[in-house]
C-alpha cells in the first residue's frame, strides 16, 4: 500500500538549504586537515577544473504546486540533495557515477526544444521555457529503483507526460511512445565513442505514457534540474527501473511499433522493454530481491512495481511478468 504524505508540503521545504551548505563546510574541514596526499589530490582537482569551461547558471527556484492527487506522492524521507546530485548514471558524460556532476557542468540547456511528432494530429516543437509556463509544476516525491540494485527517494518537480501528449492529439493507431536524448558529441564526451548506439533511446506503451504517475520532470528539491540529473527535461516512470527514465529529452515520437531502446539493443538478454521493478525476476548477474537505499547501511526488500502496484498492476493484467520483463 502506498504511504501518503500531506499534500501541503512542497519539495522545496523538505530539507533546509543551510544543512546542504553545512555539509560542504564539513568536507572542506576534513580536506584542510588531511595529509600531503590529500593536498596533492586537491591540486589535481583544481588543475582539472582549469581545463574545463565554466559551469552555466546553477539551479533556479521553481514555482510549484502540491501534487494534484495525494496518491501520486509518498511521505518517505527523501534522499539527501548531495547524494541525488552526485551519484548519477548518465553515460553520455561518464561511466563513473561520481564524475558525472563534474563532466556535466558545461551542458547548455538554453535554448532547448522538444519535438513531439509521429502518429499525432498536431505535431509540434515546444520551447522548454514555454513548457514550464504552460503546465502547473507539481511536487512529486517518488521512489527511484536502479537496475543495479540501489535506490533513492527523490522530490521531483514536473508535469504529467499525458498533459503534453494531449496537446498533439494522438491518433487511434498510436500504441507506443519513443523518446530520444540530445545527440551532441561536443557536449556529451562519451558520445564520441562506441560504448552505446547514440543517441540514447527509450520507449513506453501509450497507456503507460498516459498514466498519471508518468512525469516529465524539470526540477528536483523545488529547483530546476541540475545537468547531471537530466536537465532541462527528463522522463520519470517510478514503477520501472531507472534506465527507463531517459534524460535530456529532445524528441518524442508516437508510433504503432514497439520502439528501439538503447539497453535492450545493447544487451537484450539483460534488459527488457518493460523493465518493471520485480523482485522475483533476477538480473542475469545479480538478484533483484533486495536493494540498497542510498544513505542507509542495510539492504531492504524490493517491492513489486517499486511499491506502485496498487496504481499500475492493472496495466499488465494477464501478462507473464517473467516473460515480459
Amino acid at each position: 500500500m502506498l504511504i501518503k504524505r500531506p499534500a501541503d508540503i512542497k519539495s522545496s521545504e523538505i530539507t533546509p538549504e543551510w544543512l546542504y551548505l553545512r555539509r560542504r563546510e564539513v568536507l572542506r574541514g576534513l580536506i584542510a586537515g588531511g595529509s600531503l596526499v590529500a593536498t596533492a589530490g586537491i591540486y589535481h582537482l583544481f588543475a582539472r577544473a582549469a581545463r574545463r569551461p565554466p559551469p552555466g547558471p546553477g539551479p533556479r527556484p521553481l514555482a510549484t504546486v502540491s501534487a494534484s492527487d495525494a496518491s501520486l506522492t509518498t511521505d518517505e524521507p527523501p534522499t539527501d540533495y548531495d547524494d541525488i546530485t552526485h551519484y548519477n548514471n548518465f553515460y553520455e558524460f561518464s561511466t563513473a557515477k561520481h564524475d558525472v556532476a563534474y563532466e556535466a557542468r558545461a551542458l547548455v540547456t538554453r535554448p532547448w526544444t522538444v519535438t513531439v511528432e509521429g502518429d499525432v494530429q498536431r505535431p509540434q516543437t515546444f520551447d522548454i521555457d514555454d513548457l514550464l509556463r504552460r503546465f502547473p509544476l507539481e511536487d512529486r516525491v517518488y521512489r527511484l529503483r536502479c537496475v543495479e540494485g540501489w535506490s533513492m527517494v527523490i522530490p521531483w518537480v514536473g508535469f504529467p507526460l499525458a498533459s503534453l501528449l494531449k496537446l498533439v492529439e494522438p491518433l487511434g493507431k498510436a500504441q507506443f511512445v519513443a523518446f530520444e536524448t540530445l545527440h551532441d558529441p561536443k557536449q556529451f564526451p562519451m558520445q564520441r565513442g562506441q560504448l552505446l548506439d547514440w543517441p540514447y533511446r527509450e520507449g513506453l506503451r501509450l497507456d503507460e505514457a498516459l498514466h498519471p504517475l508518468t512525469l516529465l520532470a524539470v526540477g528536483l528539491y523545488g529547483k530546476t534540474l541540475p545537468n547531471q540529473n537530466g536537465a532541462p527535461l527528463r522522463l520519470v516512470v517510478p514503477w520501472k527501473y531507472g534506465f527507463k527514465s531517459i534524460k535530456s529529452v529532445v524528441r518524442i515520437v508516437l508510433t504503432t511499433r514497439m520502439p528501439r531502446t538503447t539497453w535492450r539493443e545493447a544487451a537484450p538478454h539483460e534488459y527488457g522493454f518493460y523493465a518493471n521493478v520485480n523482485p522475483a525476476v533476477s538480473h542475469p548477474r545479480w538478484s533483484q530481491a533486495t536493494e540498497r537505499r542510498i544513505g542507509e547501511f542495510t539492504r531492504r526488500p524490493t517491492l513489486l512495481f517499486n511499491g506502485y502496484a496498487e496504481q499500475v498492476a492493472h496495466l499488465y493484467a494477464g501478462m507473464d511478468l517473467r516473460t515480459f520483463y
